[in-house]
């Protein structure tokens, strides 16, 4: 069961991947009213980048409601990261931390769990960026 299928209880459960979608659409409206750019490019994840840098601070959007908010930014990775490379997600509704172990794999085989870069991100800061791990998986 996804998360948004946990708040909504035993009734009209989505499924990971209908989470995935309305995470990711939530988020790139949540980004742009916030000033930041969220077009779906490869570009827009330095604005990402740039999300961390100010908002993962005291008082800042990622000081409330983190799961869900780095769900919704793993989301909006992974489709970055479909529409540049190509892949497709794979979810497991069955597994506990489904919401954290989203993956996309990639067509080479490869598999990436965005949002796990997404908590690395922030818990680690700048070193963990966003833009630069995407930048690598299209060379």
């Amino acid at each position: 069961m996804g998360l948004l299928g946990k708040m909504f209880g035993k009734r009209n459960r989505p499924t990971l991947r209908e989470d995935i979608v309305t995470a990711k659409n939530w988020i790139a409206v949540a980004l742009t009213t916030s000033g930041y750019k969220a077009d779906f490019t490869i570009e827009s994840l330095k604005e990402i980048d740039r999300f961390f840098d100010e908002q993962n601070v005291p008082g800042g959007l990622l000081s409330e409601q983190v799961g869900q908010r780095l769900f919704a930014i793993g989301a909006y990775i992974g489709e970055v990261i479909i529409a540049v490379i190509g892949g497709e997600w794979e979810t497991d509704d069955s597994d506990p931390g489904g919401e954290i172990n989203i993956a996309v794999k990639l067509p080479d085989g490869n598999v990436v769990w965005p949002v796990h870069r997404a908590m690395g991100r922030y818990k680690n800061g700048k070193e963990d960026s966003i833009y630069a791990y995407v930048s690598l998986l299209t060379k």
